[in-house]
């Protein structure tokens, strides 16, 4: 069925209520936005459903909300789990309560209990919850920090982790399966209700949770010690994190903490923000006023669902506030952990450490100090989870920490995603720490940075106001971001030539060859006197992380994942990856290649893409980007 088919249809069927149909004939006539809203259905993929709130397949509104639960009903009846029960938790932002309520009263027709919180809830309860439940799965509907016009649903498996395979292609296969929205199924609250399927979630719940990350505190007594002394400012985003970052914070013993009363209270449009994501130097423009007020020591920012947390400390030598990435908070919090935990005899013999690829090699480092054993995963906080499951029904390891470069980590094992609410407790215990040796945070991280051979640079750069211009080739933006680090004087520069495009037959081929080989070396894909990418090297892993976020009225683009493994002309071996894709709200493309044997001083890396099926370039309508580049130890931080 095409994309006009599906309006009509929609128009006209009386599933959809009365409101929709009539917005929707609203749009007659205007065949670009009815395109957009229903040339394909809103994409259920292996971290469930994002996308732009509004009427259409294309869009997250309650009918797909639905459709998608269906699907993960079928499954869970196919799993003979229904009798287990689904949680279900949801943020602050446009229609999460209803899209909520929208899954559970379709999982009760289908026979399945829901239990859902009365309330916004961090994410990292509601994976706890599953836990505590013992539910078969849990939904969190939330878009995270994407633009306030979007919304997500985000699907949990019974060990508390987001789906990993094969369960999430099992379910992906279910959910597309359901292609008629009339077998849709769904009921009456109140009937739900009274046949003891739709079950609200207790206030006991959140003490359960308060008291499990108390639990991971280490240095209680240091905390009342200086109680009196360190000040702490804080901020939610307009999102979940309010209540439960406040009460730990205040049951630990802080005394000063201040709130952001701007972006203090839930709202779905995020007036005070640009973009609600703690990696975005400018949504901290309040916070660090009123730090400068209070002159505080550290600044905490939660994104809307709570699950990620941006830090600023003050540096004791100069007075200013100094940002840290998500690879530094994560060194701090395990540098902090895993030396106090030695200190006390609470480290295990058999400890593991988490990371996935794309994060700090300085995790390495840390780990070898503190003979804890490094675990590597893919990227996404889901595969941190699921080693947490390998270890317990293997018995192979205990899990000290694990942390992904884009600001999430995990300290404990109460849940299995990344929890923003107990990296809160860590940071502020650390940092009441530090603060008996006379020490901020940043003075500890620049002590990190000396003891395991690094140096602290600022490597990251974002580009903002993007797609205020005309579509541009995603060339434009790599050479844009070459521009931009000459101006800055990076440390390191990148030279951007041409991209050469290759068709979908071709890259094909050259997938085939990879995953059919690991260890093959391949060729270059494009001209070796003409690479996209020249960079400086010396041994070690370096990886290049651009991160989207991306203008969706432009739908076009579509690189795909591929690993490479090289040898270039004078002899450098190595390999790099290229992992994700461009398509949705906001995408993470990495670059990660290892040099073990350079002949030169740079290593050429060319890109290959595959165009979508309509265009023959890649076209892209990007609001922001950021590039951050991660140095590998001692050598090659010198020589930058």
């Amino acid at each position: 069925m095409g994309y006009m088919e599906s309006y009509k249809a929609w128009c006209a069927n009386e599933y959809f209520d009365e409101a929709t149909r009539a917005e929707l004939k609203s749009i007659e006539g205007n065949e670009k936005e009815i395109e957009d809203r229903f040339y394909k259905d809103l994409e259920f993929g292996t971290g469930g459903l994002r996308g732009v709130i509004g009427n259409g397949t294309n869009r997250m509104n309650i009918y797909t909300v639905r459709k998608a639960t269906q699907g993960l009903a079928n499954f869970i009846k196919k799993e003979n789990a229904a009798d287990r029960g689904v949680a279900i938790a949801y943020d602050s932002r446009r229609m999460s309560p209803e899209f909520a309520d929208e899954a559970a009263l379709c999982l009760n027709a289908n026979g399945i209990k829901a239990y859902i919180f009365p309330s916004l809830r961090p994410t990292p309860e509601l994976s706890f919850a599953v836990r505590q439940l013992h539910c078969i799965a849990g939904i969190v509907i939330t878009a995270s920090h994407n633009p306030p016009e979007y919304n997500g649903y985000k699907v949990y498996w019974e060990d508390g982790a987001q789906i990993t395979a094969p369960k999430d292609t099992q379910i992906i296969t279910e959910v597309k399966a359901v292609t008629d929205y009339n077998t849709v199924k769904t009921m009456e609250k109140d009937e739900a209700e009274a046949c003891g399927l739709y079950n609200v979630i207790g206030y006991d719940m959140d003490e359960a949770y308060i008291k499990a990350l108390k639990k991971m505190s280490i240095n209680g007594d240091i905390i009342r010690q200086v109680a009196d002394d360190i000040k702490i400012v804080y901020t939610p985003f307009h999102g979940t994190g309010n209540v439960p970052v406040r009460r730990i914070l205040k049951e630990l013993g802080f005394k000063h903490v201040y709130i952001v009363k701007e972006q203090e209270k839930p709202d779905p449009d995020f007036t005070t923000l640009e973009y609600p994501n703690p990696e975005d130097p400018k949504a901290f423009t309040l916070a660090l006023k009123l730090a400068k007020e209070k002159d505080a020591d550290i600044i905490l920012a939660t994104d809307p669902d709570a699950d990620r947390l941006g830090v600023y400390s003050k540096d004791t030598k100069t007075g200013e506030y100094k940002a840290f990435t998500g690879n530094m908070s994560g060194m701090l919090i395990a540098e902090y952990l895993l030396s106090q935990r030695k200190e006390k005899n609470l480290l295990h013999d058999n400890g593991a450490f988490v990371k996935t690829i794309v994060s700090t090699n300085m995790a390495d480092a840390i780990a070898a100090e503190y003979n804890v054993k490094l675990i590597e995963v893919l990227t996404g906080f889901k595969y941190i989870g699921e080693q947490i499951k390998f270890f317990e029904q293997q018995g192979t390891y205990e899990y000290e920490f694990g942390f992904e470069e884009s600001y999430g980590c995990l300290v404990g094992t109460h849940a299995r995603d990344k929890d923003a609410v107990v990296a809160v407790m860590a940071l502020c215990e650390a940092a009441a720490y530090y603060k008996t040796k006379n020490m901020t945070l940043w003075d500890q991280m620049i002590q990190i940075f000396e003891k395991y051979g690094y140096k602290p640079s600022d490597l990251s750069y974002t580009i903002n106001n993007l797609s205020r211009r005309k579509s541009v080739r995603f060339t434009d933006i790599l050479e844009e971001v070459a521009r931009r680090l000459d101006r800055e004087d990076s440390l390191m520069k990148a030279r951007i030539a041409t991209l050469d495009t290759v068709d979908s037959r071709t890259m094909n081929r050259y997938r085939r060859v990879v995953y059919s080989d690991s260890t093959r070396r391949l060729r270059r894909l494009s001209d070796p006197d003409k690479p996209d990418i020249v960079l400086p090297v010396r041994p070690g892993r370096y990886q290049v992380a651009f991160k989207y976020d991306l203008d969706t009225s432009s739908r076009n683009g579509n690189l795909r994942y591929t690993h490479y493994q090289f040898d270039t002309t004078d002899g450098t071996k190595g390999s790099f990856y290229y992992l994700g894709y461009i398509k949705g709200a906001q995408k993470q493309e990495i670059f990660s290649f290892d040099v073990t044997d350079p002949k030169t001083n740079e290593v050429r890396i060319s890109l290959a893409t595959s165009p979508s099926d309509k265009e023959k370039s890649i076209a892209l309508r990007i609001d922001s980007m950021t590039i951050t580049y991660f140095l590998p130890l001692r050598e090659a931080a010198d020589s930058l």
